[in-house]
This record gives structure tokens, C-alpha cells and sequence, in this order.
């Protein structure tokens, strides 16, 4: 008796999640049985972190004052450290919060070594970014897929991928990951799906695109984006 397509999807959903723990497993052992060496990824990355002053802080008082919205942003932007290898990794990572750990409006953001999450940095300004609005409560579990698949190289997408960010807003989190050129659409299409996968997204998800250009001439991240649902 074949299965029914209702099944079907469980299985697929089940083996996703199998191959999820089993990546975030092999990393942990190649820390466990590194015994003082060092695994290096392909590429370095730096965590940043960066929180919206509250309003009535000085902070929020200079940047009201001020005209230049990427300046205002780049201030706010706060380096954590840069690794890489494996170990350094999980050396920040273990002592970072987690989304769920932050209140208002904040954002943790993973990029190459050498790229600064701005739209206009010279490895973005050609670029866009894919959007995932998250319900409370999933960030954590999905900010750690989405980490391990990027150190993973599990993009296959050679050098377009610049990095991510979650963003703990009020209502809802939003997953973004960011690449180089936004006209290619098999390399942003490839994204898509594998960002779906990575995160284990029902088919139905209808994620969002939005080309930094666009960012900056509405100076705006997730407003007036282009919804996809295939």
C-alpha cells in the first residue's frame, strides 16, 4: 500500500530534521575530539550585535537630530568577535544570548569577515535579502539551523552569501539572509529553497526579497518587499 501524500510530507519533514541534528551533531563532535586544534572554516565571520536606543536615552535624542540614517545605524553597531575556526565559534556562540533572550527592538547579525551589515557596504550594495517572518518562540531553534547551514557551506552558492541576521522585534522575529547580487535569480532562487529546507518551512511559507537599493531609497528593511511563494 503506497503512501498517501499527506504521509509523504511527514517523512520529508522528519528527514529534514534528522539531517539538521545530525549537522548540528558532527560540528559538536569536531569540537569534542579537536583535542587543542584548530578546524577552520572556508570563510571568517564576525558576530555583530546592534539594539535601537530607547527612546528619551541620548543616543536616541542624537540620532532623531541627525539626517544620515546609515550613520546613525553604523554607530549602533556593535562587534562581537570575529573566528575562523569551529572552536572560536562555539566560544562566542556559547556566551552569546539567544533571540529569545532579547527584548524590544534588536538584532544579532553573522557576516563574512570584512563585510559590515549595511546596505551600502560594497559586498551589499549589489545585493538583497531573503525574508523569514517568524512566529514568538521559533527564533532560537531556527537562528542555530541557519548559522550551522552558512559555517556548513550548505548555500552551494560559491561567494554570494554575505551573511544573516535575526531580528527580535515586537510582535514577530524575522530571519534575513543577504547576497551579493540580487539579479541572479538562480543564486537567489537556490537561497530560497534552501533557506526553506534549512529552516524546515511548510511549502505553503511565502518568504519575502528586497534589494538593498531599495532598502535605501525607502529606508526601510522589511517594508514594500517582493513576496515569493514557490
Amino acid at each position: 500500500m503506497s503512501d498517501t501524500p499527506q504521509m509523504q510530507r511527514q517523512k520529508k519533514s522528519d528527514d529534514q530534521t534528522k539531517q539538521q541534528e545530525q549537522n548540528k551533531e558532527n560540528m559538536s563532535l569536531e569540537l569534542n575530539n579537536s583535542q587543542g586544534s584548530n578546524n577552520p572554516l572556508e570563510y571568517a565571520y564576525s558576530f555583530w550585535f546592534s539594539k535601537r536606543p530607547g527612546k528619551g536615552s541620548q543616543a536616541s535624542v542624537s540620532t532623531q537630530s541627525s539626517s544620515s540614517q546609515p550613520i546613525n545605524y553604523d554607530s549602533n553597531l556593535k562587534l562581537v568577535g570575529t573566528f575562523n575556526t569551529v572552536e572560536k565559534y562555539w566560544s562566542y556562540y556559547s556566551h552569546m544570548c539567544r533571540p529569545q533572550d532579547l527584548n524590544g527592538h534588536a538584532d544579532i547579525h553573522l557576516f563574512k569577515d570584512g563585510i559590515r551589515p549595511l546596505w551600502e557596504d560594497d559586498a551589499n550594495k549589489n545585493g538583497g535579502k531573503w525574508i523569514v517572518r517568524l512566529k514568538k518562540g521559533l527564533a532560537n531553534r531556527c537562528w542555530e539551523n541557519l548559522i550551522l547551514a552558512i559555517l556548513g557551506e550548505q548555500f552551494m552558492v560559491g561567494e554570494e552569501i554575505c551573511g544573516a541576521v535575526i531580528s527580535v522585534r515586537f510582535q514577530e522575529d524575522l530571519i534575513s539572509v543577504w547576497n551579493k547580487t540580487c539579479s541572479n535569480q538562480a543564486v537567489t532562487s537556490r537561497i530560497k529553497d534552501t533557506l526553506k529546507r534549512i529552516l524546515n518551512l511548510p511549502p505553503s511559507t511565502i518568504l519575502e526579497y528586497k534589494s538593498h537599493n531599495d532598502s535605501l531609497k525607502d529606508n526601510s528593511s522589511f517594508r514594500n518587499t517582493f513576496y515569493c511563494d514557490k
